[in-house]
């Protein structure tokens, strides 16, 4: 199969990309290489995967819908993979309209394109955040009382709507995944993982909001590529599901499982809750274990030891360098 990858350079995005090289599919990424993170890791990122098969890459803007277009039409993918998103529900606090533009403008314009061009497969990429406070946990996919509570939740369930006109209106056959907070190798460096990872080894304190009551349900990311990959190929016209592990873990919980893999304690720096944040994410998983076969295998402890030993991996690499 011939798929497109949006935002194909980042944490998951990379993954998905290698995953699918190994199996033998023809990949391309459309990646803006923006600077919410450092660009470098994101080429870093590019490096890794090529190492894995040979990609067509192109660097531009889902806000450049003539540029994407002509990149689509050489390409011609037959199903399309929409990582690519402005992330982080903080920082879309301030800046609601960037949100907007991008994780909303720019889903249309690419779901415009696959119109256009006849793709009849499209794969988005929504979030956990969508529930907001909800109601009813853990959260299933058929809960009418969504309740987002910051702009960047607010996009992604934006982003759904459009996937179901388009399924809709244009035969587009579209899934959209709701994932749950997820890390491992590459992870975003702004992400708590990776940042109190770094932090500990260094002895800085890490910062706690609230009590350290709140929970998420962390998800290594080999699973939510396995969940990707197969919906790739699930027959529907529309369908939502949740991605996650179904296992919450609180902050304090997440701090001593960093500490015992690094053999570390931590210094703690006690904060206030901070706006848009949820106190837990819990993802019922039952829909996509029955249709998709999605069957998380990675338990946290690994995990988070998976990911420890990629961070030790790359300071060493740095100091060779």
């Amino acid at each position: 199969m011939r798929i497109l990858v949006t935002g194909g350079a980042g944490f998951i995005g990379s993954h998905v990309a290698e995953t699918l090289l190994r199996q033998g599919h023809a990949v391309a990424i459309l990646d803006e290489l923006n600077d919410y993170y450092e660009p470098a890791l994101k080429r870093s990122n590019l490096e890794c995967i090529g190492q894995v098969g040979r990609f067509e890459f192109h660097q531009g803007s889902l806000c450049e819908p003539d540029s994407v277009r002509r990149f689509m039409g050489r390409f011609l993918p037959e199903a399309v993979v929409h990582l690519a998103a402005r992330a982080g529900v903080r920082p879309s606090l301030s800046q609601p309209l960037l949100y907007e533009q991008v994780n909303v403008q720019g889903t249309i314009a690419l779901l415009e394109v696959c119109r256009e061009l006849g793709i009849g497969r499209f794969v988005f990429a929504s979030s956990s955040s969508v529930y907001g406070i909800a109601n009813q946990v853990p959260f299933r996919e058929d809960d009418p009382r969504l309740r987002p509570i910051s702009p960047y939740a607010a996009t992604k369930l934006a982003g759904e709507h459009f996937c179901q006109v388009y399924a809709h209106l244009y035969g587009i056959s579209a899934v959209c995944l709701r994932f749950f907070t997820v890390y491992g190798p590459r992870q975003r460096p702004d992400l708590a993982i990776r940042k109190f990872t770094a932090m500990i080894d260094a002895g800085e304190a890490i910062p706690v909001f609230g009590d350290g009551s709140s929970g998420r349900d962390y998800t290594f990311v080999d699973d939510i590529v396995q969940g990707i990959l197969a919906s790739l190929t699930f027959p529907c016209q529309f369908e939502v599901f949740n991605l996650g592990n179904s296992h919450p873990v609180t902050l304090i919980d997440l701090i001593a499982e960093i500490e015992q893999a690094l053999g570390k304690q931590a210094r703690l720096s006690h904060l206030p809750e901070q706006p848009g944040d949820v106190p837990i994410t819990f993802a019922d998983i039952s829909k996509a274990r029955r249709l998709l076969g999605y069957d998380p295998r990675t338990p946290f402890t690994e995990g988070i030891r998976k990911f420890v030993n990629w961070h030790h991996l790359q300071k060493e690499l740095t100091v060779r360098a």
